[in-house]
């Protein structure tokens, strides 16, 4: 029986072939002429709900063939798993050329005849780095024009069924998809692919690779740019050329090619910040061995006698500074004078980045014909979501049309439920890092008691310190917090968006923005933002702890500072976070599409169709930029937010973000559906996101600087308190160290043992002996630091952003030569279509024409020399 089955599908396969000569793996209809733009899939539903579907569909492929468009439907069995029904369609000239008008698309009405730039000196050095001509600029340059049916023969038509690029072409056919209608259900008129999406009546509707990644097509009109975009850009052996920035924006349009532009150019820029971090690095490296700070505290004679007060109450020991010896030797890597530098240099780094973004992206508008693109124009258009649940109208001031409007009440109560929520999930990231703190709190102890009693622990305590324990776990602890309430809030945020109903598509990628933003803000910094300038700074003195609610004794600082810890906490959120990221970006779609291929790995080429081989891998959404952009922005902070405690930052981002060029090209290329093509002309609300982070971070790392490393008080000693004129730090640490009574303990937290019957211990501050009259009351050294760390911030500040205004100023947002070609095209073609407009005007009054007056041809020709003149 099994044989049978067998036999019987290998006749099924045979008749399928034989049925069928051309290839299935092709992007054109049965005809082998007409060009497949889009492609709807469904499957047969035996429910209720089955009839309500079949309607809606017959309605809506009804009215996209009123609408122009030609359909061709596969039936199921000729689909791989015998379920789904695919329905092919296609845009004819009429079609495409109406709606392009609608679009405004510009198109080609001359070749380009400005002179190119003048070549680079460094061309033949960056030779290694470049592609092959015809990858990096895949079309000549022309000058363009905005499609109009009344004047086709002005445009370089050559063949009316290549004139409009694919992206062009399913771009179109979407925006006809998305405001078809369907039908009328309960009194509401219903239109738009995306309800028909979410109701179930189709499974999926996606525009069509033009190729196999891995191979060229059998088909000769193929462009196989799928193939050349993998081959050169999307594999990582590729890693240190160029990115084909034309090309992609011509396969994938311009608002995914202005990320990849961005992405790319904000690598290049990390190159230079990560060369003089790595310097400031090795300059704490060579320098470790003359730190005098760490020699005191290593120096048996004078770290191994200065006994420290306990850590914790009761539980835990004294303790001789010497066991911080290793962790005070490694945090000079990260503070030292080469820090202030670094810090100062970012403040500069990111005006300089955040300048010349502008400039690239103004050279990217006029290459990209995107000069005059009003974005207003596409982003404004109604979101057909806010059409269809806004039942009230009201006219419009401007178009003096009826449309759709949300009553104020109605929005006001949205807003309110909207900021409730996201104040609550805000609420919940500083509750979960509360209940981090207590747990460091808590575990300290534990981690003390355990390393002084664990024989096996001893070897390593030098390395391990019961501070470093603490902080490596409770970093550890707060990023799977961060991971899980990311996953939850990723799907509120939508929710709620999706709730307050914004009226258009910018005003909806804005609001869901802000709220990701805001709360992924709190999410990944919060905890850093605690170890730098909260951790040790309101821990009180032995005798007068100051505890959280009333019951855990706060954190302190170790003897070295709070700077490496603060490093730990940030290279194990920074680092997680960037290994999670592309987890979740390359294996997770990659075990997806395995899965969902598997059975089709064994047909013929000929049975598994170009339609049902994109059917099958993953789609990348409508926010699927909305999350690179934000993966990054996150990342930005990082390397400048809190820059000055880790100055490796810049090249963990670098080396993160050469793979995630090649993994986000890798998965876009090969495991995800084909976009449906969008333009932009920037990077949008991103840009102001990016420009308020770069003035945060000069505050954060101004005050990095001054409260949280130790720099400032190693001054202060340097230049007021050293005694030594041949060797100014020694005595530091003795300084830096007061002394208490150990009888002056109280029950709460005197410790169980005192086997040596010490007397005194030490601790971190600047305060009175017991014996002073002003006992345990600040010195005046305390108030000189305090005013030092203030004048510095204050000082630095002003310095940094004098420069950032001043840099800022000095560099013009558009570059002088853009400026020029973009006057001359706008010249040159006003000149070409009042040429034109006058050839006809000359056809018109020869032909007779009697509404073509000696009056009218005069006024042309004076608007020709008008604008030669201007």
């Amino acid at each position: 029986q099994q044989s049978g089955r067998r036999y019987n599908l290998f006749l099924k396969r045979r008749l399928r072939i034989d049925k069928r000569h051309q290839s299935k793996d092709s992007i054109f209809f049965r005809d082998g002429v007409r060009r497949i733009d889009f492609v709807l899939s469904y499957v047969d539903d035996l429910n209720k709900e089955g009839e309500k579907k079949l309607e809606r569909r017959k309605e809506f492929e009804s009215n996209l063939q009123k609408a122009g468009l030609e359909l061709e439907t596969e039936d199921k069995k000729e689909s791989e798993d015998g379920k789904i029904y695919f329905v092919k369609i296609h845009a004819p000239w009429e079609v495409l050329i109406t709606y392009a008008e609608v679009l405004n698309i510009k198109v080609p009405i001359k070749e380009n005849d400005i002179p190119s730039m003048v070549e680079n000196p460094l061309d033949c050095v960056l030779a290694p780095l470049r592609l092959p001509e015809n990858v990096m600029h895949p079309e000549p340059d022309y000058f363009t024009a905005p499609f109009s049916k009344d004047k086709q023969e002005l445009y370089l038509i050559n063949d009316e069924s290549t004139f409009f690029s694919p992206s062009m072409r399913n771009r179109i056919v979407n925006y006809i998809l998305t405001r078809c209608p369907y039908g009328t259900e309960e009194g509401k008129k219903k239109f738009g692919i995306k309800r028909l999406l979410n109701n179930g009546t189709y499974s999926a509707a996606y525009p069509l690779h033009d190729c196999q990644y891995w191979k060229k097509a059998n088909d000769p009109n193929c462009d196989n740019e799928r193939y050349t975009l993998y081959m050169e850009w999307a594999r990582f052996l590729r890693f240190y050329k160029e990115q084909p920035l034309d090309l992609i924006r011509k396969y994938y349009g311009e608002k995914i090619g202005i990320y990849f532009a961005w992405l790319g150019f904000y690598t290049e820029m990390l190159f230079l910040a990560a060369v003089v971090g790595l310097i400031c690095f090795l300059y704490g490296f060579f320098t470790m061995d003359e730190n005098m700070s760490s020699k005191e505290i290593c120096d048996p004679a004078i770290g191994g006698e200065i006994i420290m007060c306990p850590l914790c109450d009761v539980e835990c020991e004294y303790w001789r500074l010497n066991t911080t010896c290793a962790s005070s030797e490694y945090s000079h890597l990260f503070d030292n004078v080469a820090t202030l530098f670094f810090a100062i240099f970012m403040g500069i780094w990111v005006t300089l980045f955040l300048e010349f973004w502008k400039r690239r992206q103004a050279r990217l508008k006029y290459e990209w014909d995107l000069v005059d693109f009003e974005e207003e124009q596409q982003q404004l258009q109604l979101r057909p979501e806010y059409e269809a649940k806004c039942t009230q109208k009201k006219r419009n001031p401007v178009t003096q049309e009826m449309e759709p409007y949300m009553p104020l009440t109605s929005q006001a109560v949205r807003f309110c439920i909207s900021g409730t929520t996201v104040l609550f999930w805000v609420s919940l990231i500083i509750a979960s890092m509360i209940a981090v703190i207590v747990y460091r709190l808590a575990v300290y102890a534990a981690f003390a008691t355990l390393m002084e009693s664990t024989q096996t622990l001893q070897p390593i305590r030098g390395l391990l310190t019961p501070q470093l324990a603490t902080s490596v776990t409770a970093s550890c602890l707060n990023f799977v917090i961060i991971m899980i309430l990311n996953f939850f809030y990723e799907r509120i945020a939508i929710w709620i968006t999706d709730m307050e109903i914004p009226k258009t598509h910018m005003e909806y990628e804005n609001r869901l923005t802000m709220k990701m933003f805001l709360f992924q803000f709190v999410n990944y910094y919060s905890s850093c933002f605690y170890v730098a300038f909260f951790k040790g700074k309101f821990v009180g003195y032995p005798g007068a702890y100051t505890y959280m609610f009333n019951h855990w004794r706060n954190e302190e600082c170790d003897p070295a500072g709070c700077l490496i810890e603060l490093t730990t906490q940030l290279t194990i959120v920074m680092a997680g976070k960037q290994i999670w990221g592309n987890i979740q970006e390359a294996i997770v779609p990659w075990i997806c599409n395995w899965w969902g291929r598997r059975k089709a790995r064994n047909n013929p080429e000929n049975l598994y169709s170009r339609w049902e081989q994109d059917h099958d891998l993953q789609t990348f959404g409508a926010l699927g930029l909305f999350y690179e952009y934000l993966e990054m922005v996150i990342q930005f902070g990082f390397i400048t937010l809190f820059v000055a405690s880790f100055p490796l930052a810049p090249l963990l981002a670098l080396m993160n973000n050469i793979l995630e060029i090649r993994v986000d090209s890798w998965k876009l290329t090969t495991q995800y559906r084909r976009p449906v093509a969008a333009k932009a002309h920037s990077i949008g609300v991103w840009q102001e996101i990016l420009n308020g982070m770069a003035i945060l971070s000069v505050v954060t790392n101004a005050f990095i600087v001054a409260f949280t490393s130790d720099m400032i008080p190693r001054l202060v000693y340097y230049y007021a308190y050293s005694e030594d004129e041949n060797s100014p730090m020694s005595g530091y640490i003795n300084n830096s160290l007061s002394v208490f009574q150990i009888s002056n303990f109280s029950l709460r937290s005197k410790p169980k043992v005192n086997l040596e019957n010490l007397v005194i211990c030490r601790y971190r501050d600047y305060r009175y002996p017991p014996d002073h009259e002003k006992k345990y009351t600040h010195t005046m050294q305390f108030w000189h630091i305090l005013a030092a760390k203030l004048a510095f911030i204050i000082i630095m500040e002003h310095v940094v952003f004098i420069v950032k205004f001043f840099v800022a100023w000095m560099i013009p947002d558009v570059p002088a030569d853009v400026k020029a070609k973009i006057k001359r095209e706008k010249y040159l073609t006003q000149k070409i279509l009042h040429e034109y407009e006058l050839e006809k005007l000359k056809e018109r009054l020869c032909q007779g024409d009697k509404h073509a007056t000696e009056k009218e041809f005069i006024a042309t020709e004076g608007r020709m020399e008008l604008s030669s003149a201007m």
